[in-house]
């Protein structure tokens, strides 16, 4: 850890721990609202070390607690997570070539500890940084849903203090920098009319897995092809 440590810049060591920071409060909240839920004080904390993944825990937890089953649940959790699987294919190198380094990465994978390791131009940057933030992200995510979930058997309801919208206003967060983009700004609205229109009227989490229609819009047009004169 040391020397990953000196191979990032001060910039990097600095908006790491931010992003590390906003985690564990999101972990925290996902603590609370689990055991606010209905779930036994440890399943927030066995997820977490288990699955390590914000957005696929949230989901299990919504779809259990709106009453779906178990089934529903995990299936539409790994649907969503299947974006994982071009995140391996792009930072394979990065994690490391070894079968142990690759099985260790690919748990510690999550969303900005990719797109931190594909910023870097320098390969052991972005491996330091990909190591750096998936480590520290992992330890700060399991703290805070265990801090959550003690927290959560206390305050009953986590809506009095706010903690149900820490997960949406992170997730607000990563993606308003996206957001300048004409083409993915138009995506984000599609999918978010589309999960407005159709969550009266489908089960618990269906309309989020939905709302991925919307990245249609980023679908290249065909370029015409040239008339010859």
């Amino acid at each position: 850890m040391r020397s990953m440590w000196r191979t990032l810049t001060s910039a990097l060591q600095r908006d790491a721990l931010a992003v590390a920071g906003a985690i564990s409060v999101v972990g925290l909240s996902f603590g609370a609202i689990a055991v606010a839920a209905g779930l036994e004080w440890w399943m927030p904390s066995a997820l977490s070390v288990l699955v390590f993944a914000g957005g696929s825990q949230f989901m299990v937890v919504g779809v259990v607690a709106a009453g779906g089953g178990m089934v529903a649940a995990v299936l539409g959790a790994l649907l969503l997570n299947a974006r994982h699987l071009p995140f391996g294919l792009a930072i394979g190198d990065i994690m490391g070539r070894g079968k142990l380094a690759r099985a260790v990465g690919s748990h510690l994978m999550i969303d900005e500890s990719v797109a931190f390791a594909l910023a870097q131009k320098d390969p052991a940057r972005g491996r330091a940084v990909f190591w750096f933030l998936g480590t520290t992200a992992f330890v700060v995510w399991n703290v805070g849903t265990i801090i959550g979930a003690a927290a959560g058997q206390v305050i009953g309801d986590p809506d009095t203090f706010g903690l149900d919208a820490a997960f949406p206003a992170a997730l607000l967060a990563l993606l308003l920098p996206s957001l300048k983009n004409t083409r993915v700004r138009n995506a984000a609205l599609l999918g978010a009319v589309i999960a407005l229109a159709t969550t009266p009227f489908l089960p618990a989490g269906v309309p989020v897995l939905l709302a991925l229609g919307g990245l249609v819009v980023l679908i290249p047009a065909p370029k015409k092809a040239e008339v010859a004169g």
